[in-house]
């Protein structure tokens, strides 16, 4: 049977919507970014970003309408404010493509995954390999500006060693240091909600919605919260805590982009957090640390909770495919 023929499957639906619905409100923050970005080797990285993302806003476009499905509305250039004042700086600008990027190839991986028609495998192994790709220029360019936060050094042991015993487990009294494995997860997190209380400052600074604000302004606290909790731990074992980057965003008062963007994009690392919050727990040996992903987890529900309430509110929040619901069908007939 020819491919073409093969009729779309949920999963495959599912993660080509997603990834409509996700790269428009990333694409809108990138326009913006390239807007007011200054330095020509950041602003050519936000050209090529921008230039990937249309190829591939066409590809999905086209997967979605040939199997009769809509086309998401997402966002576009409504949801953009051009000629906004600076919100953020250079760095700040490239810091985020960088994170966005980490994000973009988890998607892409679980897109991958998720299918099975030959065009969709091979669509999400180019987009996998424009990531990367992209991924290896921020780092290169971080790099070289010297702005990139390396994760803590360890010196090399004398020979391989075995865990002895249930102490190892302990994350109260006389713990042991954290393992290398643990530190993976915990610095990879703190990178993370960092880039999301920046994001939440910024954004409250300049959104027209009192209750977009309040959300806003108790999403920064909750990151800041998190930051201290997984920073402390750290901190204990006398390691390097992550740069924050509030210094990077400007007192500027005017809203770059819309409010419906902004409450989305903030929901947005909320969620997929979530997925590395997890990952954090089952890496974490040390009971101290499992119970403060587990702590994170169960606030993050809450405040995601938060989020969905003000999203449908203001039908902000777009609807993804539902499967047939059969009894309405039934009732129908």
């Amino acid at each position: 049977m020819d491919k073409e023929d093969i009729k779309l499957t949920s999963a495959e639906i599912g993660t080509l919507w997603g990834e409509y619905i996700n790269g428009t409100a990333v694409d809108c923050v990138n326009k913006y970014m390239l807007s007011i970005i200054e330095d020509d080797r950041i602003k050519s990285l936000f050209e090529e970003a921008l230039n990937l993302f249309n190829k591939q806003k066409g590809q999905i476009i086209s997967f979605l309408e040939k199997d009769g499905f809509p086309v998401p509305v997402g966002f576009n250039d409504s949801d953009l404010n051009k000629g906004a004042k600076r919100l953020f700086s250079d760095i700040f600008s490239l810091h985020y493509l960088h994170i966005m990027t980490l994000h973009g190839l988890l998607g892409h991986t679980t897109a991958l995954s998720s299918s099975v028609r030959r065009d969709l495998r091979q669509f999400y192994d180019e987009c996998d390999n424009d990531a990367k790709k992209m991924y290896h220029q921020t780092t290169e360019l971080l790099l070289e500006m010297g702005h990139f936060q390396r994760d803590p050094y360890f010196y090399p042991e004398d020979r391989p060693t075995f865990i002895n015993g249930s102490q190892f487990l302990d994350g109260f009294g006389d713990k042991r240091p954290l393992a290398a494995t643990e530190i993976i997860a915990l610095s990879l997190n703190m990178k993370k909600k960092i880039l999301g209380k920046a994001l939440s400052m910024g954004f409250s600074q300049v959104t027209q919605s009192k209750e977009v604000r309040e959300f806003l302004k108790s999403s920064q606290k909750t990151s800041d919260d998190q930051i201290q909790s997984l920073g402390k731990i750290l901190h204990e074992d006398n390691l390097p805590i992550p740069m924050s980057w509030e210094t990077e965003i400007t007192d500027s008062r005017e809203a770059p982009l819309s409010d419906k963007l902004m409450l989305y994009h903030v929901g947005f690392l909320l969620q997929t957090a979530q997925s590395y919050h997890g990952t954090g727990l089952a890496s974490a040996m040390r009971t101290d640390l499992a119970m403060t992903y587990e702590k994170i987890i169960l606030k993050n529900l809450t405040v995601t909770k938060k989020w969905f309430n003000i999203m449908t509110k203001n039908k902000w929040l777009e609807q993804p495919p539902l499967a047939p619901n059969r009894k309405e069908i039934a009732e129908d007939v």
